[in-house]
């Protein structure tokens, strides 16, 4: 037995020291080399495709976000939100665009609860934008499997331009320029369907009322 120690002693502390070799090569190289390259060769994408206007983080244009009016009372919780009308609207969303409640209502197209949400989705996005209900697009009235869908798509965007160009004091054509000039095309030319990025269309809407 005596023998022996000195090899299992020698055993355990060549284990030691390989664990302690690759705790720094993987927990720290590696992490700091994949961060450096990504930050040399792809930096907005690495810090979370951030959009900024005058130097200031408004966002991503990766996850969406309303355009409210503010509250009425701040400290009222249960006070419904109000679109603002000045702004682009999103999609619903089952998680109110929160990152942190990302998923989706999980009702199927036979739920009673579904359907009544979209007729009522329906109802109330016509009178905001001033259309017939049979004009509001699909994407008005479902919500993303994420709810953090940024995008829109060009039918949902044109049809608001009447609205948003009527609360900002802008032609109906300028604004429906700007739609077209934040079209996204299909992804590799023939995946999905041109979509337009909520946020930066508004940012760019910004600017140009002023």
């Amino acid at each position: 037995m005596s023998h022996s120690l000195p090899a299992v002693v020698r055993r355990y502390l060549s284990a030691l020291r390989l664990l302690l070799l690759l705790t720094v090569i993987t927990g720290v190289i590696y992490p700091l080399a994949v961060t450096g390259v990504a930050q040399a060769a792809f930096g907005n994408k690495a810090d979370g495709s951030q959009v900024k206007v005058d130097g200031k983080v408004v966002g991503s244009r990766l996850i969406g976000q309303n355009f409210d009016l503010p509250k009425k009372n701040p400290d009222d919780a249960n006070e419904a939100a109000r679109p603002d009308p000045k702004f682009f609207q999103p999609r619903p969303s089952a998680g109110s665009y929160d990152p942190l409640a990302s998923g989706a209502s999980n009702l199927g197209p036979n739920s009673p609860d579904l359907v009544k949400a979209i007729d009522q989705r329906r109802k109330d996005v016509a009178a905001f934008d001033g259309v017939n209900p049979k004009e509001v697009p699909t994407d008005a009235l479902t919500a993303s499997g994420s709810g953090l869908d940024p995008d829109i798509s060009q039918a949902y965007a044109y049809e608001q331009v009447n609205r948003v160009a009527k609360a900002n004091g802008l032609s109906p054509e300028a604004v429906r320029g700007l739609v077209a000039d934040n079209t996204q095309g299909r992804s590799l030319g023939f995946l999905g369907e041109p979509g337009v990025n909520v946020l930066e269309l508004n940012v760019d809407l910004t600017k140009l009322a002023g």
